[in-house]
């Protein structure tokens, strides 16, 4: 398997491919377009199958023998042997966002190695807002289409725990009472809603502490936004304090409950 040496080029390749697919993204988007259910009862558009194509047609020239996990080939029922490294893809996170029309949907790419994020790219296209992480964060605006620099972004980092207390964000379509409760009980002085993986990008950029999350969610929802947090400083962890591992076959890939912490030294405080 041959894998680019250079984390950050890499997150920014998969740039390249988020905003390629953000366009046919956006043309269903300010459509009217129609709603299915898939077999799990979750939603999915036209949106989420054109950019999955486009986005697997991408990946496979620039990195071909690296298998790729994605959400709507799983649900067809493809199940690649993920292996030590892999690629996860969320073609349209949020798919309620998108459906409501509120911009607060996002198109996910990430580099599984080790169990680990190591290279990721979170984009909002109606948001035009754009996150990239491999050593480095990188945050900016985007649109649909353009071509992604370096020079046209600022890289991000967490911040340090406010003295008076932290910050939360919360899921817009998802919190429940344990995910309240445990943002109580770490001295959470102000809650945020955000929805899609947003969320772990507004921990990376600083504007929010900690990102606590109990209901159910699967790899392809997380390890984008997971990159991007550790490029920036942060990182994710079970509630327990245990690292938060990726590659969980033996689940259909789903993921237990989780923590996004801005800095890991916010554990000891409060």
């Amino acid at each position: 398997m041959s894998l680019p040496a250079d984390r950050n080029a890499l997150a920014f390749e998969f740039a390249r491919i988020c905003s390629l697919a953000a366009v046919k993204v956006m043309e269903v988007y300010n459509s009217d377009f129609d709603t299915r259910g898939k077999a799990d009862r979750s939603p999915v558009t036209d949106a989420d199958e054109l950019a999955e194509a486009i986005i697997l047609e991408e990946l496979a020239k620039c990195v071909p023998d690296v298998p790729v996990l994605a959400e709507e080939s799983f649900s067809a029922g493809l199940r690649p042997d993920t292996g030590r490294a892999f690629i996860l893809v969320d073609p349209v996170d949020g798919t309620k966002e998108f459906i409501n029309k509120n911009g607060e949907f996002t198109i996910n790419i990430a580099l599984i190695e080790d169990r680990t994020p190591t290279a990721g790219c979170v984009y909002a296209p109606a948001r035009e807002r754009i996150f990239v992480g491999g050593e480095t964060a990188w945050a900016g605006a985007l649109k649909p289409g353009q071509p992604v620099s370096r020079d046209t972004l600022e890289p991000i980092t967490t911040r340090q725990a406010p003295e008076n207390g932290r910050t939360a964000v919360m899921s817009r379509s998802h919190a429940d009472e344990k995910t309240v409760a445990f943002a109580d009980s770490v001295g959470v002085t102000e809650k945020v809603s955000a929805g899609s993986s947003l969320k772990f990008c507004l921990v990376a950029e600083g504007s929010a502490d900690v990102y606590p999350r109990f209901g159910p969610t699967c790899e392809w929802d997380t390890g984008a936004g997971h990159a991007v947090l550790k490029a920036a400083g942060g990182d994710v962890l079970t509630p327990d304090g245990e690292p938060f591992l990726y590659g969980k076959s033996d689940t259909d890939y789903l993921n237990g409950a989780f923590v996004a912490w801005g800095r890991l030294d916010s554990l000891t405080q409060g």
